[in-house]
Parts: C-alpha cells; sequence; structure tokens
C-alpha cells in the first residue's frame, strides 16, 4: 500500500518537475524548508531520476533545490524575527494541525538550538523532523543573518546533494527507492550524524 502511494507520489512530483522544470525544483523545495514540511526525498530523488535520464542537469538542480531551501528558511526566520515568539507559537497552537506543524516539534527545534547555538542551522538541516523548523529559533534569537545564510546553505546542500545523488543511482530502478526508502532515510540520517560528529571532533579539538 505505501509502495503504491510513494509510486504515485513519485511520478506525480516527476511529471510536475518535468512541466515545470527547475521553477518546479525551487518552489517544491521553498515550500518544503517553510511552514508546510514534508519529505524533501519526494521532490530531490524525483528530481535526481530525470538528471539519471538527461532531461535535467545536476548543477541546476543543485542549485535550484539549494535556493529553494534558503527561500524557505528565510521566510521562517523573518517571520519568527519580526512576529517574536509568542505570536508565532500562539500562531501554531491555533493553526498548526492545517500546516501539519506541531508545538511539539518547535520546543524540540527550539530545545536542540538553545543546547547547541547558531551552529544547528547547519547541524539541524540534516536532522529529519528539525530541519524545516531550526529556522525558527534562530529567528527568536536574532541570529546574525549572514551566518543563518551560511550555516544553513552548507546543510541544505549537503543533504540536497545526497538526495540528488540516490535518484541518479537508482534512477533506472525506481521500484529499488520505493522498496527501500526506509533503509535510504536512515542511510542519510546515518551520513549526516557523521557529518555531525566530525565537525563536533574538530570542533573540540579547536
Amino acid at each position: 500500500m505505501l509502495t503504491e502511494i510513494f509510486s504515485s507520489i513519485t511520478e506525480f512530483i516527476v511529471n510536475l518537475i518535468g512541466s515545470l522544470g527547475y521553477l518546479g525544483i525551487f518552489l517544491g523545495m521553498t515550500v518544503e524548508s517553510s511552514f508546510f514540511p514534508f519529505p524533501s526525498e519526494i521532490i530531490l530523488i524525483p528530481a535526481g531520476v530525470l538528471v539519471q535520464r538527461g532531461e535535467l542537469a545536476f548543477s541546476l538542480v543543485f542549485l535550484a533545490g539549494l535556493l529553494g531551501s534558503l527561500a524557505g528558511a528565510l521566510i521562517n526566520y523573518f517571520l519568527a524575527l519580526y512576529l517574536g515568539r509568542p505570536l508565532v507559537m500562539s500562531l501554531i497552537n491555533k493553526y498548526g494541525k492545517a500546516l501539519v506543524i506541531s508545538k511539539k516539534s518547535v520546543l524540540k527545534s527550539e530545545s536542540f538550538f538553545n543546547k547547541h547555538g547558531e551552529i544547528t542551522t547547519f547541524v539541524g538541516r540534516l536532522i529529519p523532523a528539525i530541519r524545516q523548523l531550526i529556522s525558527l529559533p534562530a529567528g527568536f534569537s536574532k541570529m546574525n543573518l549572514s551566518k543563518f545564510i551560511i550555516f544553513t546553505s552548507l546543510g541544505a546542500g549537503i543533504w540536497g546533494a545526497l538526495l540528488i545523488y540516490i535518484g541518479i543511482l537508482f534512477g533506472n530502478n525506481q521500484s529499488l527507492i520505493e522498496q527501500n526508502l526506509n533503509v535510504i532515510t536512515l542511510s542519510l540520517i546515518g551520513i549526516s550524524l557523521a557529518i555531525t560528529l566530525i565537525y563536533l571532533l574538530i570542533k573540540k579539538k579547536k
């Protein structure tokens, strides 16, 4: 059942990206990275499939995905910065279900940010369930905009490149992606955690 649903969604996204091209990738990732969180896998993996088919260029897919992720993150950042925490949390309490956002997820992201500092705008982009919402605590704390853009771009770039590469790698066998989506997601999380650990070790050494 889930395999059929994923197959249908993947085919729809492939067709949408095929018709809108790089603009479709940009818009999809903007939405994915803002207040309507959904798995970026359903955008960038199909985009990678189209790269493998020779219909799109890897560099432009990567750039469109990166700029879309950054645009969505900036939407959350500026909303949190100008509206403030009380109003944002109040809006989430009222409309969170409609936006598929829970107060618990926001509080989890905020706790993660408060515990680890500004670098979490990089690390958080590599962690599912936190990656879309980590921009909110950055805005609440009035994080330096230049740092926010740099850290967010680094995290979103790594995550996006991994997803696109998976689409390229398995482009001729979409059923393999569908059957092993959980394994792929766990592998991505493992790679992300390894990158995070390397960063923390370097930081500790310094």
